[in-house]
Protein backbone atom coordinates (compact mmCIF):
# COMPACT_ATOMS: atom_id res chain seq x y z
CA UNK A 1 0.00 0.00 0.00
CA UNK A 2 1.30 3.95 -0.71
CA UNK A 3 0.31 6.84 0.32
CA UNK A 4 1.19 10.17 -1.66
CA UNK A 5 3.06 12.61 0.29
CA UNK A 6 3.23 16.19 -0.23
CA UNK A 7 6.94 17.42 0.25
CA UNK A 8 7.70 21.49 0.67
CA UNK A 9 10.61 23.15 0.77
CA UNK A 10 11.87 26.77 1.94
CA UNK A 11 15.27 27.61 1.40
CA UNK A 12 17.15 27.58 4.99
CA UNK A 13 14.16 24.99 6.57
CA UNK A 14 13.66 21.60 6.64
CA UNK A 15 11.93 19.49 4.09
CA UNK A 16 8.54 19.64 5.67
CA UNK A 17 5.92 15.69 4.72
CA UNK A 18 2.51 15.78 4.67
CA UNK A 19 -0.19 13.37 4.14
CA UNK A 20 -3.39 14.55 2.18
CA UNK A 21 -5.26 11.07 3.18
CA UNK A 22 -3.87 11.10 6.64
CA UNK A 23 -4.21 14.61 7.53
CA UNK A 24 -2.46 14.69 10.89
CA UNK A 25 0.57 12.70 9.90
CA UNK A 26 4.01 15.11 9.53
CA UNK A 27 7.56 14.42 9.04
CA UNK A 28 10.72 16.67 8.71
CA UNK A 29 14.21 15.79 7.15
CA UNK A 30 17.07 18.36 7.20
CA UNK A 31 18.49 16.55 4.12
CA UNK A 32 16.41 15.37 0.78
CA UNK A 33 18.10 11.69 0.72
CA UNK A 34 16.18 11.42 4.43
CA UNK A 35 12.78 12.62 3.18
CA UNK A 36 11.40 9.17 2.62
CA UNK A 37 13.18 7.43 5.77
CA UNK A 38 10.91 9.93 7.68
CA UNK A 39 7.86 9.65 6.07
CA UNK A 40 8.02 6.11 6.09
CA UNK A 41 8.51 6.13 9.99
CA UNK A 42 5.92 8.91 10.49
CA UNK A 43 3.39 6.58 8.65
CA UNK A 44 4.59 3.79 11.08
CA UNK A 45 4.17 5.72 14.29
CA UNK A 46 0.72 7.52 13.24
CA UNK A 47 -0.92 4.19 12.35
CA UNK A 48 0.88 1.99 14.88
CA UNK A 49 -2.15 2.31 17.52
CA UNK A 50 -5.10 2.42 15.08
CA UNK A 51 -7.64 -0.54 14.27
CA UNK A 52 -7.69 1.07 10.35
CA UNK A 53 -5.82 2.48 8.22
CA UNK A 54 -7.74 4.90 5.13
CA UNK A 55 -7.64 3.78 2.06
CA UNK A 56 -5.13 5.83 -0.33
CA UNK A 57 -6.46 7.99 -2.78
CA UNK A 58 -5.70 8.08 -6.43
CA UNK A 59 -3.12 10.21 -7.37
CA UNK A 60 -4.96 12.49 -9.67
CA UNK A 61 -7.34 13.08 -6.87
CA UNK A 62 -4.28 14.30 -4.59
CA UNK A 63 -3.03 16.16 -7.03
CA UNK A 64 -5.76 17.69 -8.13
CA UNK A 65 -6.52 18.65 -4.37
CA UNK A 66 -2.93 20.01 -4.03
CA UNK A 67 -2.23 22.08 -7.22
CA UNK A 68 -2.22 25.17 -5.55
CA UNK A 69 1.35 24.01 -3.25
CA UNK A 70 2.67 21.61 -6.68
CA UNK A 71 2.62 25.39 -8.66
CA UNK A 72 4.59 26.53 -5.52
CA UNK A 73 7.44 24.01 -6.13
CA UNK A 74 5.76 21.16 -3.59
CA UNK A 75 6.05 17.99 -5.21
CA UNK A 76 4.41 14.50 -4.64
CA UNK A 77 6.28 11.55 -3.26
CA UNK A 78 4.60 7.68 -2.94
CA UNK A 79 5.67 6.44 0.05
CA UNK A 80 5.06 2.83 0.95
CA UNK A 81 3.33 1.56 4.44
CA UNK A 82 3.61 -2.02 5.21
CA UNK A 83 1.82 -2.38 8.34
CA UNK A 84 4.01 -3.85 11.48
CA UNK A 85 2.13 -6.54 12.64
CA UNK A 86 4.35 -7.61 15.73
CA UNK A 87 3.05 -10.79 16.34
CA UNK A 88 5.49 -13.11 14.62
CA UNK A 89 4.72 -16.31 12.90
CA UNK A 90 6.96 -19.55 12.55
CA UNK A 91 7.67 -20.36 9.06
CA UNK A 92 9.71 -23.66 7.74
CA UNK A 93 11.91 -22.37 4.92
CA UNK A 94 14.81 -23.51 2.87
CA UNK A 95 17.64 -21.90 1.88
CA UNK A 96 20.78 -22.99 0.26
CA UNK A 97 23.64 -23.75 2.36
CA UNK A 98 26.12 -21.05 1.38
CA UNK A 99 23.35 -18.59 1.35
CA UNK A 100 22.21 -19.65 4.83
CA UNK A 101 26.02 -19.81 5.90
CA UNK A 102 26.32 -16.11 4.55
CA UNK A 103 22.87 -15.10 6.18
CA UNK A 104 24.36 -16.49 9.52
CA UNK A 105 27.76 -14.49 9.03
CA UNK A 106 25.58 -10.78 8.08
CA UNK A 107 23.45 -11.57 10.98
CA UNK A 108 26.60 -11.71 13.22
CA UNK A 109 27.74 -8.17 12.21
CA UNK A 110 23.99 -6.32 12.46
CA UNK A 111 21.78 -8.04 13.89
CA UNK A 112 23.96 -9.83 16.60
CA UNK A 113 23.38 -12.91 15.29
CA UNK A 114 19.79 -12.94 15.34
CA UNK A 115 19.11 -15.21 11.60
CA UNK A 116 15.40 -14.37 12.26
CA UNK A 117 15.35 -10.22 12.51
CA UNK A 118 18.37 -9.96 10.03
CA UNK A 119 15.87 -12.17 7.38
CA UNK A 120 12.99 -9.79 8.40
CA UNK A 121 14.87 -6.59 7.87
CA UNK A 122 16.09 -7.89 4.56
CA UNK A 123 12.52 -8.87 3.26
CA UNK A 124 11.24 -5.24 4.59
CA UNK A 125 14.32 -3.63 2.48
CA UNK A 126 13.73 -5.82 -0.54
CA UNK A 127 9.92 -4.34 -0.57
CA UNK A 128 10.72 -1.16 -0.29
CA UNK A 129 13.43 -1.40 -3.33
CA UNK A 130 10.44 -2.94 -5.06
CA UNK A 131 8.28 -0.52 -4.75
CA UNK A 132 10.90 2.29 -5.90
CA UNK A 133 12.07 3.22 -2.70
CA UNK A 134 16.36 3.54 -2.41
CA UNK A 135 17.69 1.75 0.81
CA UNK A 136 20.83 3.68 1.55
CA UNK A 137 23.88 1.42 2.86
CA UNK A 138 24.05 0.66 6.39
CA UNK A 139 20.05 1.14 6.25
CA UNK A 140 19.69 -2.22 7.71
CA UNK A 141 21.84 -2.03 10.50
CA UNK A 142 20.02 1.55 11.44
CA UNK A 143 16.93 -0.18 11.41
CA UNK A 144 17.61 -2.98 13.80
CA UNK A 145 19.30 -0.37 15.96
CA UNK A 146 16.33 1.33 16.14
CA UNK A 147 13.98 -1.57 16.36
CA UNK A 148 15.67 -3.36 19.21
CA UNK A 149 15.37 -0.25 21.13
CA UNK A 150 11.88 -0.61 21.90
Amino acid sequence: MHYFAIVQHDPGSAYGVSFPDVPDCFAAADEAADISKHAIAALDDYFADLDEVPVPRDIEEIRAEVSDVLAEGAYILSVPYIPRDTIKVRKNVSVERGLWDAAEQAASEVTNGNVSAFLELAVRNEILIRQGQVVPAGMVRRAYRQTSEL
